[in-house]
């Protein structure tokens, strides 16, 4: 597979998915730290050392153990341009630091960009699973299947007492970093997700914004994700995380039922206000856009809003990112010129959608005429 397979590809199959709980929960992702024996730790890593992880990559991935796991492709990010590099990024393909770090990084993608192996990122290796919405066991499973068939050929550095080495103190131990992507829109509108945010951290979670550690939430977005992996294991962080999930899940749920309740009429102002601004607007922001695809999202799951997909969030947060605006446009773009783009990406996207609705609809009603006068015709 070349690399056009996956910049080119707007939504990974994942992200077309709706999974369990998906009005909240947008994504589930697991994350292990590896690292290789014997070599040392990316934040020393050689060009010499990268040769040889690389080549026992391409070992692993011979063996007939990974190769019943799919099609996975290596790509290296020395080979990329800046913009495919950041279009990687926007996918959740790569990490933005290692799209900073390009010169001794490469990543393994599986074709349904399900599953990615990040090279030379924090640690030698970060294995990654995502899936739609709240399933995380399902999430480990995948990713737990591509370690064991690398660990069949490398040698991990493994402790007996401290588990799995890694550069990062917090991720020795099971190496795993769980995560889970939540849409909390309503938690936001009713003052409650700071109060829930603090409690969540002070139980030892992470709240993060939508690309991770160092970014800020937008479209009332966060990740929340274990800390600490040294004393739990792999089912003790993961239900942990479970547990707490389902609390977030339960107070937005709550929440929305409160505004449809006690403020509908507002709640619909705002919702329609988005709805129209996407449509007709002629420059946007990407602080802003987020905002607006947020509020349309929670119409379409509180069924305001018909015709509507609810993927359309996540088609929109990729398709107005930086990246793919510069590659509809062929060229860089400055700040206005982007903002211009991404107007004229969301009424395009939104038009075409309600077009269709429309000509659904006047199809519908051809053939509920057409079967009215059948029925006249037969009662003569």
């Amino acid at each position: 597979m070349p690399l056009n397979h996956f910049v080119d590809k707007e939504l990974s199959d994942w992200m077309q998915q709706q999974g369990p709980d998906a009005d909240v929960v947008i994504s589930s992702r697991i994350r292990l730290a590896r690292n290789i024996a014997d070599l040392p730790f990316s934040p020393l890593m050689t060009d010499r050392a990268t040769e040889d992880i690389l080549k026992q990559l391409e070992q692993v991935m011979e063996t007939d153990a990974f190769k019943e796991l799919g099609d996975y492709e290596l790509l290296k990010l020395k080979d990329m341009t800046t913009l495919d590099r950041k279009i990687l990024v926007e996918k959740h393909l790569i990490s933005p630091r290692l799209s900073k770090d390009y010169l001794q990084s490469a990543v393994i993608i599986k074709e349904d960009e399900s599953v990615n192996v990040m090279v030379n990122e924090e640690d030698h290796l970060r294995i990654q699973s995502i899936t739609s919405g709240f399933r995380l066991q399902e999430a480990y499973q995948s990713a737990n299947k591509v370690d064991d068939a690398i660990e069949n050929i490398v040698d991990f550095a493994f402790d007996e007492r401290l588990g799995y080495l890694t550069s990062c103190l917090t991720n020795v131990g099971t190496g795993l970093r769980a995560s889970v992507m939540v849409h909390i829109p309503a938690l936001v509108m009713t003052g409650q997700a700071k109060r829930l945010l603090s409690a969540i951290q002070r139980v030892g979670l992470a709240v993060r914004g939508y690309y991770g550690e160092g970014s800020e939430a937008v479209g009332n977005i966060y990740q929340i994700s274990n800390q600490l992996t040294l004393g739990y294991s792999e089912q003790e962080i993961i239900e942990n995380l479970e547990d707490v999930i389902r609390q977030v899940i339960e107070h937005e749920r709550y929440a929305r039922k409160q505004l449809m309740e006690n403020s509908k009429l507002n709640l619909e102002d705002t919702i329609y206000r988005s709805l129209g601004i996407l449509l007709y607007a002629r420059m946007i922001s990407s602080q802003e856009v987020m905002q607006r695809i947020s509020d349309v999202r929670l119409g379409i799951d509180l069924g305001m809003l018909k015709g509507l997909s609810s993927n359309i969030l996540k088609e929109l947060m990729v398709v107005t990112s930086v990246g793919f605006l510069q590659k509809y446009a062929g060229k860089e773009l400055e700040a206005q010129e982007r903002d211009i783009m991404r107007a004229k990406v969301i009424r395009e996207r939104l038009v075409n959608i309600q077009f269709n609705k429309e000509d659904q609809q006047q199809k519908e009603d051809q053939q509920h005429k057409h079967n009215n006068q059948d029925d006249n015709v037969d009662n003569i």
